[in-house]
């Protein structure tokens, strides 16, 4: 996952490695096919690991190969012992050197490592792209002609949860002028029994304009007493002020939220309103059912909103569709709050779509589930999806500069005190 803070700057490249050409020559006589590049690499990296782990032990003994051991130095060379890694391109037999004593411990593959460096990090990055245990397990065999457990494979993958958990719980920004919150559900295992469970993420906005995920829960069912578990989490981390929360009607919400975080203002996604209108509408009505309901959120102050909703329930479509009145008055306390916006705010506020877009790649992911079977193995492929995702879904918010200066002037010292 990206950090929240701006990223020190692009990433040194590795020094390139000089192969001198005489040995180049060596390796290569004459016309070769891919399955003898493919067996030179092999020899060639058990060569290497080999040669390695000789100069580890020459390391921990202090003296070489065939010289005389040092005066008093009773430990020594004592052969070696066959076994095989996997690595990223298959599985290499290589000898490891022993001593006499037993005290000697590689460094490039451990006494109990099976792996080389590579291969955990292929395992795991074909599970965050959604492919199950079994179909992981099938790839290595195709690709590589290496049989390895599905025991293996979920133990290779669990590692990670030491991440998830120092993610879960790392500091946050001390204000964040939006945040976005709303949830996917997912099948989950629980008591040897499956549920449908909500996930539920916040995806906020620093006072910068860049985006970034603050966390990820799991609840049977929600309400204010899960939210206010929510913010309270938020607020041990750090954060102790959010200017505006976007959310999607999420039940017990804004009663939380009045209570960890008094001043903030609770903003219903005026999108998702509009959708669930037109959610009670039929198929033919639903154009012009919207073009009857934009006066309502188009309107420049809250009196000229009330009197277009006003005029949309005394009219045809409000005669014929009175729920869908019904819902816009549910709402309105949390809809009102936008039309005290600037434009450049309310161009922030308006959707949840951010978010929602990373809901529908985290989707393409999970789809392959017929469910999880606990919640820290649903948090555990969430996370390693949302690491994928979100350099490439979740970017700096358009104009912010615009809204930046906005935000200013609305909120004062909440708003800049929090700016470097």
């Amino acid at each position: 996952m990206p950090s929240k803070r701006k990223a020190a700057g692009p990433a040194a490249e590795a020094p390139e490695l000089k192969v001198p050409k005489e040995l180049l020559d060596e390796l290569v006589k004459g016309p070769m096919t891919q399955g003898d590049l493919e067996t030179m690499f092999r020899s060639l990296k058990k060569a290497v690991i080999e040669r390695a782990m000789s100069a580890e032990m020459t390391e921990h003994l202090g003296y070489e190969p065939g010289e005389s051991r040092p005066e008093g130095q009773r430990n020594h060379r004592n052969g070696a012992s066959a076994k095989t890694v996997i690595t990223d391109d298959g599985p290499v037999r290589i000898e490891v050197p022993r001593d006499r004593e037993g005290s000697f411990e590689p460094q490039i593959i451990g006494k109990h490592e099976r792996r080389f460096t590579g291969f955990d990090q292929k395992i795991v990055a074909m599970y965050a792209r959604g492919m199950t245990v079994r179909e992981i397990q099938g790839y290595l065999m195709e690709m590589y002609g290496t049989e390895v457990s599905p025991e293996f494979i979920s133990k290779v993958t669990d590692e990670v949860m030491a991440e998830v958990v120092a993610w879960q719980s790392r500091p946050l920004e001390p204000m964040y002028p939006v945040v976005f919150f709303d949830a996917l559900r997912v099948k989950i295992r629980d008591d040897a029994v499956v549920r449908n469970k909500a996930v539920y993420l916040a995806l906020g906005v620093l006072p910068d304009g860049s985006r970034d995920v603050l966390g990820i829960w799991i609840e049977q069912t929600e309400g204010a007493k899960f939210w206010l578990k929510v913010f309270n989490d938020l607020k041990t981390r750090g954060c102790n002020d959010i200017l505006i929360a976007v959310v999607d009607g999420l039940k017990g919400l804004a009663e939380a939220i009045e209570v960890a975080f008094p001043a903030t203002t609770v903003q219903t996604c005026i999108v998702h309103l509009i959708r669930n209108s037109l959610d009670y509408a039929t198929w033919k009505d639903r154009k012009a059912v919207a073009a009857a309901l934009r006066p309502v959120y188009t309107a420049a102050t809250v009196a000229a909103a009330q009197a277009a909703l006003d005029e949309f329930a005394e009219g045809p479509w409000g005669a014929k569709y009175p729920t869908i009145v019904q819902s816009w008055k549910r709402a309105w306390e949390h809809v009102i709050p936008f039309f005290a916006f600037p434009p450049e705010v309310r161009r922030v506020v308006y959707t949840t779509n951010v978010i929602e877009s990373l809901h529908m790649q985290l989707r393409k992911i999970i789809k392959t589930r017929g469910h999880f079977p606990s919640d820290e193995a649903a948090t555990k492929l969430l996370w390693l999806a949302l690491r994928n995702v979100m350099s490439k879904s979740v970017r700096s918010t358009r104009e912010w500069k615009n809204a930046m200066n906005q935000f200013a002037i609305l909120y004062g010292e909440r708003f800049t005190s929090s700016r470097p």
